[in-house]
Order: structure tokens, then sequence, then C-alpha cells
């Protein structure tokens, strides 16, 4: 075969860029140092290096989140740990004032920095983290709490049979006597509303001056009676008043509140965030029926449906399935069957709760009706392992206690204008539509801070020294309250310290496998090159001489 000397140009031209490109690759891997640097470098081990890349992806996601839920709980944990500090200043200033060494002076000068103390209370539970308010539940775009004016009572039987309403604000206690005006009726003696003798009379400087301003309005249809304290600028406004309603009567020369109607008009704090205390149920298909659930629902929404295929009653055999996305899928085959004499059914949800039916007016179940059952929510949880979550935020009513209106009972129609009560627990603060009441068998130790706090700056201000000793003991439980609420914290804090030390490990580890499967040995390479330099440099070299034996330089 015969050799031409384009055949020889296009041979070295080929090895040239052999060279040069086996040059390039080397060069390109140092500069990266990665040995692979696109799927064909080597597609087994592109596979591995972005299953790698993605877990570290995650982790860093999983890092993000756990660097927001330290930001939370610290901010939490600091502000009740202040709290703490704020309560046990408290506590000193009312050991002092439950003294009977103390007069109403004393006790007037200390009610100033109580008062002080209870706004710092009050803008501690409107704690925000990054423009969030971290005590409002769900509601994190509105303060948790805001204050307001309430009332206390030494009357249970008042508050007990009618809700009431404040109207309007007050920057001093407002202590309220009502008398009857006839003078008929001895001390202690029940006025009833519609006798037209219930009579009032208030002071607003802890009884040294009293105003005889106030007027008491006739029950009107709706049932209301409105206690107008006209210098005071505030109104109580009782709802559900019937002819039977009284009050008992006082003698305008005593002022032992021990005998007599009396009622403090002090401040509080209303809860605006939401909650997770109860389960809602709606019904569709079906009437004259009453549907409750209980238990834990794991915050999503469960439909139950009839799956009868005619109507039955509730003391028959029920046939029903239940759905946890909303009605796409369905487990079929659950059945309950009541007692014979029963009028209601209890249907089992295998997440952890109940529904039960009863009657309403009727007993009997409708083919295909479905009951949704919507457990009430507030936690904001985040992700912090892939089965993981932390909850960031908190229910502030569960740790500040105040006022908080049920929004089941707003839904319902109950309590729209009220709703806001007060409660002796620790749990959920609300206890029907009540006043705090000073005297009798409903003036039960309290936990509510917010409310205890209220009690102690209304009776520092009418120098009640009994009032005073009863709040002191509340504040120590309110102490514990606050204490445990911290303890949750910083265990959930706790929580988040471990798993961001895990989360760096696992972090570690797959960038150590990563780097295992993509990263280059320098030194390797460093001689790949020098060597690879040589091969190009030697095929240039030999391709210049040979290249020059031609026939046509010897012509």
């Amino acid at each position: 075969m015969r050799v031409s000397q384009s055949m020889l140009f296009d041979h070295y031209v080929t090895n040239m860029n052999t060279s040069l490109s086996s040059l390039l690759e080397l060069n390109l891997k140092a500069q990266t140092q990665k040995v692979i640097n696109r799927p064909s470098d080597d597609p087994t081990g592109m596979e591995r290096v972005l299953s790698h890349r993605d877990s570290i992806r995650q982790l860093e996601q999983y890092q993000e989140n756990l660097n927001t839920a330290k930001g939370w709980l610290g901010r939490a944990d600091s502000t009740l740990l202040q709290l703490d500090t704020l309560i046990i200043r408290t506590k000193e200033l009312a050991t002092q004032a439950a003294t009977g060494t103390y007069d109403a002076n004393n006790r007037q000068q200390i009610s100033y920095e109580v008062r002080s103390l209870f706004e710092q209370m009050v803008e501690m539970a409107n704690m925000e983290y990054e423009d969030k308010s971290i005590f409002a539940g769900h509601k994190t775009d509105t303060n948790a709490f805001e204050q307001a004016l309430w009332m206390t009572t030494n009357d249970q039987d008042l508050t007990n049979s009618n809700s009431f309403r404040i109207e309007g604000d007050s920057d001093k206690t407002v202590l309220v006597q009502f008398y009857d005006t006839s003078g008929a009726a001895q001390p202690g003696d029940a006025v009833t509303f519609n006798s037209g003798n219930v009579g009032v009379r208030y002071t607003t400087d802890g009884g040294t001056t009293w105003k005889t301003d106030g007027t008491v309005s006739g029950i009107g249809a709706t049932g209301e009676v409105t206690v107008n304290l006209v210098s005071a600028g505030a109104a109580i406004v009782f709802e559900g008043v019937t002819a039977t309603t009284s009050i008992k009567a006082n003698s305008t020369t005593d002022m032992d509140d021990e005998s007599g109607t009396w009622a403090w008009l002090r401040p509080t704090a209303i809860y605006k965030g939401d909650d997770k205390d109860a389960v809602s149920v709606d019904f569709y298909g079906q009437s004259n029926i009453s549907a409750t659930a209980a238990g834990s629902f794991n915050k999503h929404n469960v439909v139950v449906r009839v799956d009868n295929t005619t109507a039955v009653t509730m003391a028959e055999k029920i046939n029903y399935s239940y759905s946890l996305d909303g009605g796409i899928t369905w487990t079929t085959g659950n059945t309950t069957t009541p007692d014979a004499t029963s009028n209601g059914a209890i249907l089992t949800i295998p997440t952890g709760g109940t529904l039960t039916l009863s009657s309403n007016g009727g007993n009997t179940l409708n083919p295909g009706a479905q009951f949704v059952i919507r457990p009430r929510t507030s936690d904001i949880e985040i992700d912090i392992s892939v089965d993981e979550q932390v909850r960031l935020n908190n229910v502030g009513k569960d740790i500040f206690g105040g006022l908080w209106q049920n929004p089941d009972s707003v839904l319902a129609g109950k309590g729209a204008r009220v709703g806001m009560s007060s409660s002796n627990t620790s749990v959920a603060f609300e206890s029907g539509n009540k006043a705090m009441t000073y005297f009798g068998s409903n003036a039960a130790y309290s936990k509510n801070l917010f409310e205890t706090m209220g009690n102690l700056i209304g009776f520092l201000e009418t120098n009640n020294q009994e009032g005073v000793q009863r709040a002191l003991e509340n504040l120590n439980r309110s102490q514990r309250q606050v204490l445990n609420a911290a303890a949750d914290v910083g265990g959930r804090e706790h929580r988040v310290e471990v798993a961001i030390s895990l989360v760096d490990t696992l972090k570690l580890n797959e960038k150590e496998r990563l780097s295992g499967v993509e990263d280059a040995d320098v030194s390797e390479l460093m001689t790949q090159i020098t060597q690879q330099q040589i091969v190009y440099e030697s095929v240039l070299r030999s391709t210049s001489l040979i290249m020059n034996l031609n026939l046509m330089k010897y012509i």
C-alpha cells in the first residue's frame, strides 16, 4: 500500500488531537479536582454522586429547619425565664402587701409597680421571633394577648346564672357596690333587677370617694341589664337576666364586702391566638342526630361514611367507612352494633379517636350520610429528620392564662358577644362565661397568671388584704405553670441540639462518601498530567521531524 503524504498528515493530526484531548481532560480534572465531571466520565459513579448530593441537600434543609427551631425555642425559653423573674418580684411585693402592718397607702404604692409588671408580662406574652408571634398558636401574624377590663365578684350566684361583658376601659380598679334603692332590704337580702330597686355606687380611688352617677337599666327585650358607671367610663352588661335574677343588698355605710354584692373591675388580658382543645364534627345527609368526636386524630380531618344500604336505627348494626385523606381512599368493612336499648352509637376510628352519634330528635341513620371530624390545631411543626418533627410555637393561654373565647361557641351562636372567661384549671382556661369569684365555692385557687395579676392589682388598689393573700397563693401556682412550660420548651430545645449534632455528623459522612466517589487523588493526577505532557510533546516533536523528510528538499 502506498503511504501518501496526506495519509501521514491525517495520522499525525489524529495522534496530536488524541494526546491533546487526554491532556486537556487531565487538566480539567486538576482544575475541578474531580474524577467525574460529566456522566460520560463514569455513568455508574455519576449516579452515586447525584444520590449523595441529593442526601446532602436534604441534610442542609434539615440544618436550616433546625436553626429556625433553635431560634424560636431559644426566644421562648429566654422569655419564660424572664417572666419567672417578674413573677418572683411580684411575689415579693404581694408578700409585703399581704401583711397586716401595711395600710391602704402602702398597698396603693405597691400597686403602681405591680401594674407595670403586669404590662411587662403581657409584652412578653406577645414576644415575636422574625416578626412571628411565638405564643399565639397558628396566628403568628397577630399579638397573642391584648389588655382588657374584666370583673371579679363575691356573688357567684349572679355570674353563675348570667353571662356578662365589660364595656369601656379604666386605668384604675373600679370597685362597685350594689344596694337596694328602696331601703327596705336588709344587707344580704336578694333584690331582683325587675323590681327596679337595684342601685349602684362605685369608686376609682380605693374607697376614698364614691360616685353615685351610675345607673342600672331595666331588663331589655333580649334579657340585658346595663350597669353604667358613667364617670369611670365603663359598664357591666348582664345577659340572660330573668325576673328572678337578683343581687344581694348592701348597706352604703358598711364597707364589709363579705355581705352584699360587690364587683371589682380590674385589668386582664384576652388571648387572641388559637388552640387545640377540641374536635368539631360537621355532617351531611343527616338530620336530627348529634355527633361528637373525642381522642387523637393526628391533626388530620377524618371523613366517616354510613355504608348501610337502607336506613338503620342507632340500635342496629351500623356499617361504616372512614377516610384519612379527604375521601380519596376509604377503609371499609367497619361495623358497630350498639346495645338494643341504646339511643346512640360509638364508631371507632383506628387513628385513636371515636365518633359518638346520639339522638337529637331522631334515631335513624341514612345511607351515605357523612361526618367530617375536624380536630382543632395550633401546632407549627418543622421537619428535623425523615420521620421526626419538632413543635416551634406555644399556645399562650395554656401558659399565661387570661381570657379566651371558644371559637366553637362563636360558630354556634353561643357566647358570641361575651365568650371570654377565666378558669381555675391549668390547661384550658375557659370554664363558661363566668367572672372570677372572690368568695364562695367558686373561689378556687387558680394557675391563671394574667387573671391572678388582674385580681392582685384590683385588691391592692382597693386595700383588700384578704384578696392579696389569695392572689399570693395563686402566684405560686401560676409560677409553677410557667416553669412547667419552660421545662417543656427546654426539652424541645435539647432535642433540637441533639438533632443538630446528628445532622452535622450525617452530612460529614455523606460528604466523605461523595469525596470517595468523585474526588481525584491530586498527587496521582499531577503525575498523569506530567506523563501526558511528555507524550504530547513527543508527538509534536516526532511529527515535526518526520514531516520534514520530503524528496522535494533534495531536488
